[in-house]
């Protein structure tokens, strides 16, 4: 999915793609390898098109899709939407709910705005922004997990039942708090990689 503006997702029971009444969108390539392209176009001189322009239209998916939007200038929210996503915008948030599957891989990307997920499920997560907070709050205890910023703080809490993590959280200019199980020093099969310059980094068991 494409727009340069933002977009909702759902994840619905229903096995198409629909997008709101009103929202102009046309779907780009032939379908290969079962990937569709649905791009949601911005021109602020098409009536057809000028809402779409920092936007954020409505689209449902069936829940179970590996799903990658690429958005510009807003953001992008996806709720219940249970397979790997991929997320990236430019400015604007990433905000994620009750999302993802236990053996997907998860990348949430923003350069000027905050990366928030709460009920993530997750093998691998990957989240980042340069100017913004990383807030993660995952059902599942991922194989590894990295959080980046820049300008912000990066938060995680695992689950209550969280293995033992070989952890490393790093900060110029804020603090670290760890409470997650320390793994042994030759043990490497939970990964925790927590960066960020001005803000804090912290890791929690729920």
């Amino acid at each position: 999915m494409t727009t340069e503006g933002g977009v909702r997702v759902v994840g619905t029971d229903d096995d198409s793609v629909t997008v709101e009444d009103g929202t102009f969108a046309h779907w780009d390539g032939d379908g290969d390898a079962g990937t569709h392209t649905l791009d949601l176009p911005c021109d602020q001189g098409d009536d057809r098109t000028r809402d779409n322009c920092g936007g954020m239209p409505l689209v449902h998916v069936p829940a179970g899709v590996t799903l990658t939007v690429r958005a510009r200038n807003a953001g992008i929210d996806v709720s219940d939407v249970r397979g790997e996503l991929s997320l990236s915008t430019v400015n604007g948030d990433v905000t994620v709910q009750d999302s993802g599957a236990k053996e997907a891989r998860q990348h949430l990307v923003t350069r000027n705005g905050s990366v928030r997920a709460t009920g993530l499920a997750a093998r691998g997560v990957g989240a980042e922004t340069v100017n913004g907070d990383v807030d993660l709050l995952c059902t599942t205890s991922p194989d590894t997990l990295d959080g980046v910023s820049r300008n912000g703080s990066v938060r995680v809490t695992l689950p209550a039942d969280a293995p033992p993590y070989a952890t490393d959280t790093r900060t110029v200019n804020g603090r670290s708090t760890v409470d997650v199980p320390a793994a042994g020093a030759t043990d490497h099969r939970y990964r925790l990689t927590l960066r960020t310059v001005n803000g804090d980094t912290e890791a929690h068991r729920g």
